[in-house]
């Protein structure tokens, strides 16, 4: 079943919201993570990833992250989101964690580019969900955004990785985009594994017959299977199983 309920921060505590009305507001900056069982993966780098899209807007976002962390079950799968609205509002929304999966269908996005502040992580959400829900109807279930010149450079919710034999590779930083939280933990984590990890420009073509991880906060690693008119895709057997197994091991209590 699934479990929506929303809190407002007013006079330094979070209120239950009955109803929340978007219509007149946007969200300036906004983070979600995965919690299972009281454990959750990177929640400081969450942190500081709201922080930094907040930018001094709210004197209050500091301990309204810790009460927000505070009112999270301890036992159950949840997706909880943090906002900042245009109007100064803060909002925390408890959710389930449904739908999560470990392999992904993926079609490349070829409308114009719907984000206006591709490095935070809230103000494009509607628009990226529209991103998504267009590809659908083709048998994805994510859409790939390239840059004007056709590189590759991230999924509409997501963070993409490559396997380059056993190079770990990445889009480079200059191509604007969200700093995807659970794409820096696991090349964090290679590295410290002794695995070589490049950043490259690559076109979609560029990417056939290497193995294509989509990466996010709520599902973790996916194996990208196939890409809807675009390159054929590898998997070496049991490396998916072996890194999502990895990343659950660094989870830590909230």
């Amino acid at each position: 079943m699934s479990v929506t309920a929303n809190f407002r921060w007013r006079d330094g505590a979070l209120h239950a919201l009955d109803y929340c009305d978007m219509t007149a507001v946007t969200v300036l900056a906004a983070d979600s993570w995965l919690v299972s069982e009281g454990l959750a993966l990177g929640v400081e780098l969450h942190r500081q990833r709201f922080m930094a899209g907040v930018a001094g807007r709210s004197s209050a976002a500091s301990v309204f992250w810790d009460a927000a962390i505070a009112a999270i079950p301890s036992a159950g799968d949840w997706f909880p989101r943090v906002e900042l609205h245009s109007n100064g509002t803060l909002l925390f929304r408890l959710r389930s964690a449904l739908g999560r999966s470990s392999s992904v269908i993926l079609a490349t996005w070829t409308g114009s580019d719907l984000r206006t502040t591709p490095n935070v992580k809230g103000p494009d959400l509607e628009a990226m969900l529209a991103v998504r829900t267009s590809v659908q109807p083709l048998g994805a279930q994510e859409a790939v955004l390239l840059s004007p010149d056709g590189f590759v450079i991230e999924g509409a919710y997501s963070g993409l990785l490559w396997w380059r034999g056993d190079i770990l590779c990445g889009p480079p930083q200059s191509l604007a985009r969200i700093d995807s939280v659970t794409a820096r933990t696991t090349i964090t984590l290679a590295g410290a594994l002794g695995h070589d990890c490049h950043e490259e420009h690559v076109t979609p073509a560029e990417l056939d017959r290497t193995e294509l991880w989509v990466v996010s906060a709520l599902h973790g690693i996916r194996l990208a299977t196939a890409w809807i008119d675009g390159p054929a895709l590898a998997e070496r057997p049991g490396r998916l199983a072996t890194w999502r197994a990895r990343l659950t091991a660094l989870r830590q209590p909230l």
